[in-house]
């Protein structure tokens, strides 16, 4: 059964007292101020959605009052307080209809104190892995709750901060575009030009360690690539391929060339003596040694660089579409739009952005979990 590590003592009590406390003092405030003549001040016993909310985030305070020593009741904490977090944020003052007050400052202070509280417990569950990533997507969801609630609340300027439903109206509005600015940026120069400088920081990396001669006058001249000003080189870069895709896959390739050479280079280094005094005892030449020992040992340093480098490549094939690219692109679509003051649909492009670069480089941790399972730094994640 799925327990909860170190569960001596309950795990925020006084943040639980004090959401509590919060609660009930809100319960004395109205929720919405009186702006314009004429408009009725809400108050919680206006109608039923207020009262399920703040019972539902009281009874989350309650249970968070005492230990959770299983998953189940630690749901029992969760569950109602994305409830009503939820029902909370369809209120008048959260959704900009109504000016708030005092009572809605107090329970979105209240909100905050469960939300940490959610989040330390789940973070606290010591059982299956899934537990690890539904964590991650509590505390996303907390985010994106209190980035809406306080940009409607506060009533932030769009152009300042767009809300996450703006935003994603924004993307569902003009899915086509973003699509075709995906498949521009990150399946043409962003994919190619990482495919390409990691295989040659690969290969170069080989070859110095196999010709020691070349690591005088190669590596010098290889570390110079990663000097270079991604704001110097992307112009030359359309200078020399045109506007289209293949420049930005030539500044990715720049960017991602040295940091692979480098960690190939410590991979290929880190094989041990004895075993390199093994295989020499078995009569196995470079090749063979290459291939089954020092590219083995190599493999975590690989994986390492490849992650950097995914990280890399999507920034600058984005920044380099800011000097030059045709109309389509996702570096192109935030210049354009901000220059347009269209912040929700610069915002959704940086999302798209930001998805496709975590996503990238999930699936690069999990081929090195597949890959190099038998390494330390794998086993101990």
């Amino acid at each position: 059964m799925t327990t909860v590590a170190g569960t001596r003592g309950a795990p925020g009590a006084l943040v639980a007292v004090f959401a509590l406390a919060v609660l009930v003092l809100a319960l004395v405030y109205p929720l919405t101020a009186a702006g314009d003549p004429g408009v009725t001040v809400m108050r919680w016993q206006s109608g039923a959605i207020p009262i399920l909310a703040w019972a539902l985030l009281a009874f989350a305070a309650w249970r968070a009052l005492a230990p959770t020593p299983h998953a189940r009741f630690t749901l029992l904490l969760v569950l109602p307080c994305v409830a009503g977090a939820a029902m909370f944020a369809t209120l008048p003052p959260a959704t900009g209809a109504a000016p708030a007050a005092s009572g809605f400052w107090l329970t979105l202070l209240a909100t905050l104190a469960l939300a940490t509280i959610t989040v330390q417990r789940f973070a606290a569950l010591d059982g299956a892995r899934i537990y690890r990533p539904l964590t991650a997507a509590l505390f996303g969801l907390w985010v994106l709750f209190f980035w809406q609630v306080g940009v409607t609340a506060f009533e932030v300027p769009r152009v300042l901060l767009p809300a996450p439903s703006a935003i994603v109206a924004s993307m569902l509005g003009q899915w086509d575009t973003l699509l075709r600015d995906f498949v521009q940026t990150v399946l043409k120069a962003v994919l190619v030009g990482w495919v390409v400088g990691s295989t040659l920081g690969f290969l170069v990396a080989v070859a110095i360690d196999r010709l020691p001669f070349l690591q005088r006058g190669l590596l010098p001249i290889a570390s110079l690539t990663g000097t270079i000003p991604l704001v110097a080189v992307a112009p030359i870069m359309v200078m020399w391929f045109g506007f289209e895709w293949p420049s930005k896959a030539a500044v990715v390739v720049l960017m991602t060339f040295f940091p692979m050479l480098i960690a190939t280079l410590a991979g290929l280094r880190a094989a041990g003596k004895l075993e390199l005094e093994l295989m020499h005892s078995y009569a196995a030449g470079y090749v063979r040694t290459l291939i089954d020992l020092r590219l083995p040992c190599a493999l975590p340093f690989i994986m390492s660089a490849l992650k950097v480098n995914a990280t890399l490549a999507l920034i600058g094939g984005i920044v380099a579409e800011f000097f030059g690219s045709p109309t389509v692109g996702l570096g192109f679509r935030i210049s354009t739009e901000a220059a347009r003051l269209n912040m929700p649909f610069v915002w959704g492009a940086i999302v798209v952005a930001a998805v496709s670069g975590s996503a990238a480089y999930a699936l690069l941790v999990q081929l090195e979990r597949r890959w190099a399972f038998w390494h330390p730094s794998v086993r101990s994640a």
